[in-house]
């Protein structure tokens, strides 16, 4: 990870690795590595299919113009750049908690843009507002379809419950803290004319019809208004429903993955008439390749660190040592007896790990291996395993999941038209400076 390289070879040799070494058996070892990426899978399914559902429902959303009515009324409070950076900002955050930051972008990128360059907000500041609250604040706390959390609680072999609790003061701490400066030192350059409405710019924004071609029979305004209200009360009604009955992990998915995806049908089936069985269909073959490219890295990486805890006894048998504890308790134990480790060392190491598992520019990947370090640094420091994994997570999201790798913010890129290299130079410095603080603040928490 260091040198930027690929780490999926190496988490299979991994998983071949121990597997010989435990079982003393070449066949059982390469049967290992197949049934520990089935293991990852059954794991990872209510992720992956939570947001394959939610792409799926937003491209329906986007081709019939319900995204247009949904955002517009929002459009007439954009008056000045600062309004538009914080409006901005606020409803990317708010929309990718219920629809997933790429998706969001589209759904909020192609309307809002024309109002924040109109009142002279630059196609830079639009991109950057998009990023740091959609796929950092939003993802990285990822509260409402709680894929991230999974991981890492996972990993961590902790409820999903702790991780997102323990998340919340770091992600307000880590979000406020970076749109603040990012905002100031863009206000800065605006005004010294540093920066402009053609600053970073690599091409036209990109500009999207909502029925044109497409094959939907254009829903009449009226239509489009009754979907853009209800929409909004559903998932609201979902988020109740969370606090009412106390739904969290995998029942907090699947009621927002029904929700999404009975919307998804209804609207198909509404805008196609005659032909909504198929194209429904064809949404959710669009969604599912969404979500398993983005997750297709995912699996063998976490199919190893899955071994570090219950996963090595379901794939390899009942193979180690008598009072065994699994792979990483073990090895934090013996770090505890060996390394003097505080909770200042366990916090800097757990954001360090977390920002070198995101230069791949997923954000994903390697947030296992943040739960299952922090369950290592828990172990020897006797505390604080949830704050641990939160700020592992955080990290690696902050920097993989599309707010500092160029080949991670092409689509917020792609949608204001400016260049995704200098996206990630204007994001850098405050991303940097929040990981400190939120860091510090981690000490604390611990």
């Amino acid at each position: 990870m260091v040198f930027r390289r690929d780490t999926t070879i190496l988490c299979i040799l991994g998983i071949f690795l121990l597997g010989l070494l435990s079982t003393h058996s070449l066949s059982q070892s390469i049967s290992g590595v197949f049934n520990s990426f089935i293991y990852a899978i059954k794991e990872l399914m209510g992720t992956i299919l939570i947001i394959s559902i939610i792409v799926s429902m937003s491209k329906v959303l986007s081709q019939t113009g319900i995204n247009e009515s949904m955002i517009s009324p929002f459009a007439r409070f954009i008056r000045t750049p600062t309004l538009a950076f914080w409006i901005i900002g606020g409803l990317m955050m708010v929309i990718s908690w219920f629809f997933w930051p790429s998706p969001a972008v589209a759904l909020l990128g192609a309307v809002l843009l024309p109002v924040a360059l109109r009142v002279g907000l630059p196609a830079l500041g639009v991109a950057i507002a998009m990023n740091l609250f959609g796929h950092g604040i939003a993802l990285s706390g990822d509260f409402v379809i709680q894929g991230a959390p999974k991981l890492t609680a996972d990993a961590a072999g902790i409820p999903v419950g702790d991780v997102i609790q323990a998340s919340v003061p770091l992600v307000i701490v880590m979000g406020a803290v970076t749109t603040i400066t990012s905002f100031w030192l863009l206000r800065r350059d605006m005004k010294s004319g540093k920066l402009t409405a053609t600053t970073g710019l690599s091409a036209e924004p990109v500009k999207t019809t909502a029925t044109e071609g497409n094959g939907i029979s254009p829903l009449s305004r009226s239509n489009r208004l009754i979907f853009a209200v209800i929409i909004p009360i559903l998932f609201l009604a979902d988020v109740i429903a969370m606090f009412l009955l106390k739904l969290q992990g995998g029942d907090a998915t699947a009621l927002v993955g029904g929700t999404a995806l009975l919307i998804m049908l209804f609207i198909t089936l509404t805008a196609h008439k005659n032909k909504g069985l198929e194209k429904s269909a064809e949404y959710l073959v669009e969604g599912l390749q969404f979500g398993f490219k983005i997750f297709g890295p995912v699996i063998p990486i976490a199919a190893f660190f899955y071994l570090g805890d219950s996963a090595f006894i379901d794939i390899f048998g009942k193979v180690l040592p008598a009072g065994s504890h699994g792979l990483v308790n073990d090895l934090g134990l013996a770090l505890a007896h060996t390394v003097p480790i505080n909770g200042a060392v366990g916090a800097v190491t757990l954001t360090t790990v977390g920002a070198i598992t995101g230069l791949d520019g997923s954000g994903f990947s390697g947030i296992s291996l943040a739960g299952s370090i922090a369950n290592l640094f828990s172990t020897a420091i006797g505390s604080g395993i949830a704050t641990l994994t939160a700020l592992g997570q955080i990290a690696a999201i902050w920097v993989g999941g599309g707010t500092l790798i160029p080949w991670a913010l092409i689509p917020a890129a792609a949608i204001c038209g400016v260049d995704p290299f200098e996206l990630a130079r204007r994001n850098l410095k405050p991303v940097v400076i929040g990981l400190a603080v939120t860091t510090v603040v981690a000490m604390f928490l611990l």
